[in-house]
């Protein structure tokens, strides 16, 4: 029985799968059959999500991985640590994310919205890629938000130094994970490696929780009750990621599991290269990564 399930034999990684989006995505492919980790900052925190997983899917084979992803050093662990479990990865979900209403540096000394939502997942993709290309056919899906309508790249101010603003800081990472799927798409071209980027829509969560604004706090309190719930935002991800109807569709942004159109810079392969390129050289990778 368990064979026919449609992720059956299938190896899933959720990024920031404790709560919210991640949770319930891994929640949904756990249930169709995969094998499923997640990770979160706090291994006791992974560890009790990923035994919910377990009990809500009815599916043993859940995984929990502990790695704080505003650090690159934790990141680079992350991979090894996913590398030794999985002889195989079909499917990676970059689902991480976090707004902050005031500038944090890292460990790194890295704006921590851009590192933690766009290079994070830009590092950690490229350490997995071999292990998905030789999975293949494989995906990787980078949850993006509709916020990366207004984004814009400041290639001079990246890490916000000089003027820093919570909202520019989150619209700017969420547009650099659209460009960054794009220009994958392209760099894994003919791998059977496809590239997916996707706004799960407005939803419920705990998300900003740590540091917002008041004027952010009181707006979330109002609209709250409109939202969506963490089980519809995380559709259009289960369907990336486990859909026949993907196979092969690469370099495209998704709302409601359907296919609609990003911020026009997301399409300037110019600047898209430049972000990869400036991206790589923030967290120490060899330029030349095809």
């Amino acid at each position: 029985m368990a064979d026919t399930l449609p992720m059956a034999g299938k190896v899933v990684l959720i990024t920031g799968g404790t709560g919210g989006i991640g949770k319930t995505t891994a929640i949904g492919l756990a249930t169709m059959g995969a094998r499923v980790g997640i990770t979160g900052r706090d291994l006791e925190r992974a560890e009790q999500a990923a035994a919910d997983i377990r009990a809500v899917s009815r599916h043993p084979a859940v995984d929990a991985f502990p790695a704080d992803m505003t650090s690159q050093a934790e990141v680079r662990r992350l991979a090894l640590a996913v590398l030794d479990a999985y002889p195989r990865l079909d499917v990676l979900v970059n689902n991480v994310g976090g707004f902050w209403a005031h500038r944090h540096p890292t460990a790194d000394g890295l704006e921590r919205t851009f590192a933690l939502n766009h290079l994070a997942p830009f590092l950690l993709t490229n350490l997995l890629l071999d292990r998905l290309k030789a999975s293949a056919p494989a995906r990787v899906v980078t949850v993006s938000s509709g916020a990366q309508a207004q984004g814009r790249i400041d290639f001079d101010d990246l890490q916000g130094a000089r003027n820093y603003s919570g909202q520019r800081a989150y619209s700017q990472s969420k547009l650099a994970n659209i460009m960054f799927t794009n220009e994958l798409a392209r760099r894994i071209e003919g791998t059977v490696v496809t590239a997916t980027s996707v706004h799960p829509g407005v939803v419920r969560t705990n998300f900003g929780a740590e540091d917002q604004a008041w004027v952010f706090a009181i707006i979330c309190r109002v609209v709250r009750p409109l939202l969506k719930t963490p089980a519809q935002g995380a559709q259009t991800p289960i369907y990336l990621a486990s859909s026949p109807d993907i196979d092969g569709v690469t370099g495209q942004f998704f709302a409601n599991r359907k296919p609609t159109t990003a911020n026009k810079v997301a399409y300037d392969t110019d600047l898209t290269a430049r972000l990869w390129k400036v991206s790589a050289d923030l967290v120490g990778m060899m330029p030349a990564n095809h």
